[in-house]
């Protein structure tokens, strides 16, 4: 089944770059210019993946990449020039599945939308199958219906912070190195930026953790890495 895939980009020219290279590589390819198009576009469509320049008119894509969380799940790169550590920070803790940096080769960003899409399938498919539940103290993660539970209240997640909360707690007791998370979570080796691994920690422990400097599941072991304790 062919892949359906948004691309947000306010300039033409790497647009369509972007939409010859990905048609090529046999995905389907929706192309908007504007920030306010692309989020109508998002929200309506039923896309795989969406790509979103973070310099757009209207609306930004860290804004626009804000807003598609509220309902998407689906994997969402942004594309800047900003390089700056921080930017990067505010994309993955906006929810972003990637950060590339421009410029970039067309065949770099084909294969992040190919490693992304095959972990989200991976990771997603076949879900009707699965009835397992894992139940720790007051947090119950239901990894059929990929939601999760604490205090029996549900919290939302993103699909990287499910997969990353799911993976560690059916590994308790076990120290994982941010470089070990982000192959297994991301499944982008070096090509991604670890500092992701942080960002998504640091969400976890806001959702799930009473209080949240006081880690009881998800502990750092410093200069290590991190660590669910049941």
């Amino acid at each position: 089944m062919t892949k359906s895939i948004l691309v947000v980009e306010d300039d033409k020219s790497i647009a369509e770059l972007q939409r010859d290279y990905l048609e090529i590589n046999g995905f389907r390819v929706d192309v908007e210019h504007s920030g306010s198009a692309g989020l109508a576009k998002a929200l309506k469509g039923d896309y795989d993946l969406i790509i979103l320049d973070v310099m757009l008119p209207h609306v930004d894509g860290f804004e626009l990449c804000k807003q598609i969380r509220t309902s998407k799940d689906i994997p969402i790169l942004l594309v800047t020039a900003k390089k700056e550590e921080i930017d990067k920070i505010r994309g993955f803790g906006l929810g972003a599945d990637d950060y590339v940096i421009k410029p970039f080769s067309p065949g770099e960003l084909v294969a992040r939308v190919k490693a992304h899409l095959a972990r989200y399938e991976r990771l997603s498919g076949g879900r009707e199958q699965r009835s397992d539940e894992i139940q720790i103290r007051s947090l119950r993660i239901d990894k059929a219906s990929r939601r999760v539970f604490v205090n029996e209240r549900e919290v939302p997640f993103t699909t990287k912070e499910f997969d990353l909360l799911a993976f560690l707690a059916a590994n308790p007791n076990r120290v994982f190195s941010k470089e070990h998370l982000f192959e297994r979570i991301w499944g982008l080796d070096s090509a991604g930026d670890i500092s992701t691994v942080t960002v998504h920690i640091r969400k976890l422990r806001e959702k799930v953790e009473t209080d949240p400097s006081h880690p009881q599941y998800i502990e750092t072991v410093w200069g290590a890495g991190y660590r669910f304790t049941v």
